[in-house]
């Protein structure tokens, strides 16, 4: 997911994969918390959309997971799966269907009682070209989605309503991250009436299940949650009233916080405050750091001449001062040595990457008949702090006589560049870098890494294409017995070993992301909850001085 997003500990995601009658436990209320209550949060951008078919993008997400439920969801501070909307569910040996019962008594904003009725209509429609959801490509393995997607049915045929509270869905082939695909927002349950209602405006009028209730929008203004007094988890939320002033430059907002005035910058701690905000002790008190499951990188197009050689795109890997790139952005980040983040099951800890030699980087080079260098051209976003990591990087390049011109370009025309086989050599991912979509190895491949998306248009700005690891992608992800997740992480720990042999990126960092809270707000260790998606949870979030 080329977004913005945020997460916190993270631990294996493969456990519950196939848990038979796997049973939810109920959060335990925190005890410090008190009923009531409201905080003010501040974006810089206005809010696109609040319907879970639609928004992709690391604010909206976080709204739309107040709002919304899902059949699954994570527990909080890690990446295990839970149930959510579903008490339990069961996974066929042969790992191709998935029967959810769920909860009975949960009711939709406008008072009805949500069925299995309403999962399957959900799904539908998320998967329909006429809703254009950009999330529909994730119910792929589902039966009945080619037809769908291609406009010949209107229902997915691999869904099957048993009764008013058990759906089992049938797959094309085992597939072990369906029940991650059923924890995002693109799977959130919502009701047909309210849809039908408001069409192509539901978005500005959400109605779901979640534990509080759409109250307000003013375009570029504010945006008002308010408690659901009906929400099936009893004792959440704590918090009366969420508000989200639209409009606040970071820095303003910052200030604000200090003021006493708001509660979360909700686009985080401005670079430029960073050093001042961690040199003061009753501030630095306040930070909330989130680990992502981010890598930026720099991809070499594998397509294009010099980069068509191996040891060329190798003799880059070991001329990025990764240490250097990552003072540049405060340490608000560390190096990278391979494509996962370091919190991603299959991460291999043991993987040392490319060590930062010039000397050696200019001997691959001239053992590629490239003894002078040769001139190419680095494509960057133009807002900082990427122009400054892009000038970092041309510089350690002329340093083994690479001579890289700069090309600064707004976002829309770098990812341009990067969908044309012919338009980038290479292209410094900041900004645009990828953030799993879900807590699971095989999303920094397919769409990265793999020849699905070495397409025009597509995300594998490398065009790297190596049809052995297609493969082997394939069979790790057919495995979704939990008593083989271990072979699995190492099936996928091998993969990313051999793209790092073949080098069609230069992994640089995997960045963390930092934002404060008020002095008067409690549930700090629930701001960053959700392991991916979402920034805050509000549903835990409660102030400490309601009377």
């Amino acid at each position: 997911m080329k977004k913005f997003l945020t997460s916190t500990v993270a631990v294996s995601a493969l456990a519950l994969m196939l848990g038979m009658a796997s049973v939810r436990a109920e959060d335990a209320v925190d005890p410090n918390a008190k009923p009531g209550g409201a905080i003010t949060i501040t974006y810089k951008d206005d809010v696109a959309t609040l319907d879970p078919a639609i928004g992709y993008d690391w604010q909206n997400w976080s709204m739309i997971k107040s709002l919304f439920d899902g059949l699954m969801d994570y527990e909080p501070g890690t990446t295990n799966l839970r149930p959510d909307l579903a008490e339990s569910y069961e996974i066929a040996p042969d790992g191709k269907t998935f029967t959810f019962k769920l909860r009975q008594g949960v009711k939709f904003h406008n008072g009805r009682e949500m069925t299995a009725d309403d999962v399957k209509y959900s799904l539908d429609r998320v998967t329909n070209p006429k809703t254009q959801s950009p999330g529909a490509g994730f119910f792929g393995s589902i039966k009945g989605h080619e037809d769908v997607a291609a406009g010949k049915a209107e229902s997915l045929a691999g869904v099957t309503v048993v009764d008013p509270y058990t759906i089992k869905f049938e797959l094309t082939r085992p597939d072990a991250t369906f029940l991650h695909v059923m924890a995002i927002n693109f799977s959130h349950v919502v009701p047909k009436e309210e849809v039908e209602k408001y069409g192509a405006d539901f978005g500005k009028h959400p109605v779901g299940t979640g534990a509080f209730k759409f109250a307000e929008w003013t375009l570029g203004q504010r945006v008002v949650f308010e408690r659901n007094p009906d929400y099936w988890h009893k004792g959440l939320p704590y918090l009366d009233k969420v508000s989200f002033e639209i409009g606040q430059e970071p820095i303003v907002a910052l200030l604000r916080l200090q003021k006493g005035e708001i509660d979360i910058p909700g686009d985080g701690i401005p670079p430029a405050k960073f050093q001042e905000v961690m040199a003061d002790p009753e501030q630095k008190a306040r930070v909330v750091e989130g680990g992502q499951l981010h890598t930026g990188y720099i991809t070499m197009n594998t397509t294009m001449a010099p980069f068509d050689n191996v040891k060329v795109r190798q003799a880059v890997n070991m001329a990025i001062n990764k240490d250097r790139v990552v003072q540049l952005i405060n340490n608000r980040a560390v190096p990278a040595n391979q494509p996962l983040p370091p919190s991603m099951p299959g991460y291999d800890k043991e993987f040392k990457g490319y060590p930062y030699d010039v000397a050696k980087a200019k001997a691959l080079l001239a053992e590629a008949g490239h003894p002078d260098g040769f001139d190419t051209q680095l494509f960057s976003m133009n807002t900082d702090p990427n122009p400054r990591i892009a000038q970092a990087i041309q510089q350690d390049l002329a340093a083994i006589g690479i001579k890289a011109s700069v090309q600064s370009l707004a976002q829309a025309n770098v990812i341009a560049a990067g969908g044309d086989k012919a338009g980038a050599p290479m292209i410094w991912s900041g900004g645009m870098a990828w953030i799993a979509d879900f807590p699971d190895p095989s999303n920094f491949y397919g769409p990265i890494l793999g020849c699905a998306g070495a397409v025009p248009g597509g995300w594998n700005w490398s065009w790297y294409c190596n049809k052995d690891l297609d493969a082997k992608a394939a069979e790790a992800d057919s495995i979704v017995d939990p008593a083989k997740s271990g072979e699995r992480a190492k099936m996928w720990s091998a993969i990313y070993r051999k793209i790092m042999e073949d080098a069609p990126w230069a992994p640089v960092f995997n960045e963390q992301r930092f934002t404060m809270k008020s002095p008067r707000m409690g549930g700090a260790d629930n701001l960053y909850v959700d392991p991916v998606h979402i920034p805050i949870n509000y549903d835990n979030v409660y102030v400490t001085d309601v009377q």
